[in-house]
C-alpha cells in the first residue's frame, strides 16, 4: 500500500488544485451576461444560421495542419542537433535529407498556394464585382 501513497498524493493535490482554482476564479471574475457572449464563435468568423449547419473556411483548418506538421518536424530536428557529432557523417546526411524533404514540403505548400489568406481565385472574383474596386484600382483603369 506504501508504493501507492505517492501517486495518490500526486493524483489528490492535482484535482485540489483544479478544484480551488475554479473556485477562486468564480468568486473573483466579473459576471457580466451579455448575449455576445453566448454566441459561439470560432477562427474569426461570425456564425450564420443555426450552429448545426455552420460552415466554416476549411483554410483555417489547413493553416493549423501546416503549422502542426512542421512544428512537429522542427521539434525533430533538437535531438539530431545535440546528436549528430557523436553518431557521425551518416547522422549528418540524414538529417541535411531530412532538413531537405522540409524544405520541398514547404515549396509545395507555398506554391500551392496554401499560405496565402485570400487566395488569387478570391481576389480576381472580389474584383470582378461591381463595387467592389477601391478608387486607386478605378482610376488607374480609365
Amino acid at each position: 500500500m506504501g508504493e501507492y501513497l505517492g501517486p495518490l498524493v500526486a493524483i489528490a493535490v492535482g484535482v485540489l488544485f483544479v478544484a480551488v482554482t475554479l473556485l477562486v476564479s468564480s468568486l473573483v471574475r466579473p459576471s457580466l451576461p451579455l448575449a455576445s457572449k453566448s454566441q459561439p464563435y470560432e477562427c474569426g468568423e461570425n456564425p450564420v444560421g443555426s450552429p448545426w449547419g455552420v460552415q466554416f473556411n476549411i483554410r483555417f483548418y489547413v493553416f493549423a495542419l501546416v503549422f502542426l506538421i512542421f512544428d512537429v518536424e522542427a521539434v525533430m530536428l533538437l535531438p539530431w542537433a545535440l546528436a549528430y557529432l557523436d553518431l557521425g557523417a551518416g547522422a549528418l546526411v540524414a538529417g541535411l535529407i531530412f532538413i531537405g524533404m522540409l524544405v520541398l514540403g514547404l515549396a509545395d505548400v507555398w506554391v500551392k498556394g496554401d499560405l496565402e489568406w485570400v487566395r488569387e481565385e478570391e481576389r480576381r472574383a472580389l474584383k470582378a464585382r461591381p463595387g467592389t474596386e477601391t478608387s486607386s484600382a478605378s482610376g488607374a483603369a480609365a
